[in-house]
């Protein structure tokens, strides 16, 4: 996991993407458990199915800490998640492959509260 986080690091776009006050004040309300389940929802129903009608238009660039740290994690779309972690884009994804998204997203998260 950590080898993953230091490859999106070192591009100028994944390491551009920040938790704003908002979204700390936001999961520290909430707290990272809800924060979790609010990512697997997101996954699930974005990420999840074989096609997904408007890959790479399918997650927010804001809004919610999960979108955040989707694109800073390069699990926003099938795209992202071939390109980077070499998630094959036409087939659904078990729960193997969305445990791993999840807990790179919550790791991101994480790292990124203080």
């Amino acid at each position: 996991m950590s080898e993953v986080l230091n490859r999106l690091a070192g591009s100028k776009f994944r390491s551009s993407f920040k938790l704003g006050i908002k979204d700390k004040k936001y999961i520290e309300e909430k707290g990272l458990a809800k924060i979790r389940e609010h990512a697997y929802d997101f996954i699930n129903k974005r990420l999840r199915p074989r096609n997904v009608p408007n890959d790479g238009n399918q997650t927010p660039m804001r809004g919610h800490p999960v979108f955040i740290a989707q694109h800073a994690t390069a699990t926003c779309c099938r795209g992202c998640l071939y390109k980077w972690h070499h998630i094959e884009k036409n087939k659904e994804l078990d729960n193997g492959d969305v445990d791993y998204i999840i807990e790179l997203i919550m790791t991101w998260i994480t790292n990124n509260l203080d």
